[in-house]
């Protein structure tokens, strides 16, 4: 009797774990496909210089290209082993977006200039105490602090919580290790999340220091 409850219950977790993999899954690959309706068709048109018009940077047919030539193949491999070879090339790409935040850390001033449009604007409505109200503020703005609490803040909730979509993966990664051990797992996962703690870091901390 007690091996039969000690089954169920084993049952029931891995249950759970699958939903809760599912769960995650799907929610992270619809905040990818948000990025890729919104922003591949811009990264698209400056490198093309594309009009408008174009349907190859129409956000509604990249999000149902990426599904179908991207996604489902990828989904229906039998193993995460063959996933190794698009994990290194996103991590190449993370690791090219940290190298251009920072270098874009030295190159961007701050305050960011007003646009000429904005200033004859500014000049025709005849605001310059504005102006200078905005310059001062823009002074204050340029220099760092330690902890910003206004109420934007709670945008950044989400992100938080989206950086624990890792969780989920820990069972499939582990599954595909050979000679697979406790250990073994425990210097893996110690040396992912060391990686990525550090990458992420330096890439909001200098694009902090960019914008401030």
């Amino acid at each position: 009797m007690t091996w039969l409850i000690f089954e169920w219950n084993l049952i029931l977790f891995l249950k759970r774990t699958d939903c809760s993999c599912s769960f995650f899954s799907f929610t992270a690959m619809s905040s990818y496909l948000y990025i890729i309706k919104y922003e591949l068709p811009i990264v698209i048109q400056s490198f093309t210089g594309a009009s408008d018009g174009e349907w190859y940077i129409n956000g509604n047919y990249l999000v149902l290209l990426v599904s179908l030539f991207v996604i489902l193949p990828l989904s229906l491999l039998r193993n995460l082993g063959y996933l190794g070879y698009t994990s290194g090339l996103s991590l190449l790409c993370m690791v090219f977006f940290l190298i251009v935040v920072i270098i874009k850390k030295f190159q961007m001033p701050c305050p960011l200039p007003i646009p000429d449009a904005l200033n004859e604007t500014m000049r025709m409505l005849n605001s310059t105490p504005h102006i200078d109200n905005v310059t001062s503020d823009d002074d204050d703005t340029c220099k760092p602090k330690y902890f910003v609490y206004n109420s934007q803040t709670v945008y950044a909730l989400p992100i938080l919580t989206f950086a624990f979509v890792c969780h989920p993966t820990i069972l499939p990664m582990y599954e595909e290790l050979k000679d697979r051990s406790r250990q073994k797992m425990q210097n893996v996962a110690k040396v992912s999340f060391l990686a990525m703690f550090i990458m992420y870091l330096l890439a909001a901390l200098f694009g902090y220091l960019t914008f401030n």
